[in-house]
């Protein structure tokens, strides 16, 4: 079922998600909310809000500390007919988990051959903000990519977030729901209906013929804000890709842009080594190589943790500016005046989430 243009509102993105955990608890009775702060005050980011009074604390509920835990305690009421959303408020106590979710949720179908499933989602949060350090910042998003048997999905967008996670509450087998804490006011119209959006495309949300740019969750506005720039100022066209999904990639959607422009870009909101945009590159080098007219870009995290200090976070995470550079590189335009830079910076925003990205996309 796809979403119909009638009925929208401007909602958030955090919003959207609780319109969608809203939809599914009433119309699945087997759909359980569980997490770290689901009914706290500020309810992740008010993602949660209202929902425990609303269907009871039967099926909307806290949880202990105990992350592996809890995760196994999912786990076994997914294999018990339930459809559990376990929320760990950052990705980096998700870690705790492992074991149950490399070692039960994403195997479980394959050593049973089919005959049981882990229909399970398990929201996390990454991203940057507030002084959060090594600790509370990460993007390790990559780490569970690399397993056979989890569907790993980035929406960029209140309309994606929405349409995806119902899609991911209705698939049979575990899906990792991943958001970037500064995309939770994003604003945009969306419908207030029940919607799906697939969980294995990605989306094309900007057209152009000069290069690629490939993004996900936050970077891919961050694209989508340096493709407007370079357009208005030097002409280049640039296709923004939003991948959404980072298992599986969509990568005729990718090749099929690369036929096009010969020019490849990808914005990890993680670590440049080893991570997506290393499997992206590498990948579309190996099939579309006769079509690359310069040498790709990635863009992401060095090599190091996550800073504290908002004096080291202003240059450790790539922005607008860094996408316009790499632009720039690939179509082989120099000598761009400093003013274009200084125009586009976000001026204080580098430790606060940018109010500044409204749709449509």
């Amino acid at each position: 079922m796809h979403e119909r243009n009638e009925d929208q509102s401007l909602v958030t993105y955090a919003e959207a998600i609780k319109e969608a955990f809203d939809l599914a608890l009433e119309r699945d009775p087997s759909v359980i909310i569980v997490g770290e702060g689901v009914p706290d005050p500020k309810s992740i980011f008010g993602s949660t809000k209202g929902l425990k009074e609303k269907y009871g604390n039967s099926r909307v509920f806290d949880m202990p500390l105990s992350e592996n835990g809890m995760t196994g305690i999912c786990i076994g009421a997914a294999l018990n007919g339930l459809s559990p959303v376990l929320i760990h408020q950052r990705i980096d106590f998700a870690l705790l988990s492992l074991d149950q979710i490399i070692n039960n949720a994403a195997k479980w179908q394959y050593m049973f051959n089919g005959a049981q499933n882990v229909k399970i989602v398990i929201r996390m949060i990454i991203g940057r903000g507030w002084g959060q350090g090594p600790q509370h910042s990460q993007s390790l998003q990559s780490i569970f990519a690399q397993i056979p048997g989890l569907k790993v999905i980035m929406p960029s967008t209140p309309k994606d977030a929405k349409g995806m996670m119902l899609s991911s509450i209705k698939d049979k087998n575990p899906v990792i729901f991943i958001e970037h804490r500064w995309l939770h006011n994003v604003t945009d119209k969306i419908s207030k209906e029940y919607y799906e959006i697939p969980i294995d495309k990605a989306n094309i949300i900007k057209e152009g013929k000069d290069v690629t740019v490939v993004g996900m969750s936050l970077s891919t506005l961050e694209a989508l804000e340096a493709a407007k720039h370079v357009k208005a100022d030097y002409k280049i066209d640039a296709e923004i890709i939003d991948l959404r999904s980072i298992r599986p990639i969509d990568y005729e959607t990718i090749f099929q842009s690369l036929r096009k422009t010969g020019r490849l870009i990808v914005v990890d909101t993680g670590y440049k080594s080893f991570g997506i945009g290393s499997e992206i590159v590498s990948t579309c080098m190996i099939n579309c190589f006769e079509y690359i007219k310069s040498p790709p870009e990635i863009i992401g995290l060095p090599d190091y943790p996550c800073p504290t200090a908002e004096s080291l976070a202003e240059n450790y995470y790539p922005s607008e500016i860094e996408i316009s550079k790499a632009i720039f590189k690939s179509v082989g335009k120099s000598n761009i005046n400093n003013a274009f830079y200084e125009k586009i910076k976000k001026k204080n925003q580098h430790d606060i989430p940018y109010v500044g990205y409204k749709g449509p996309f």
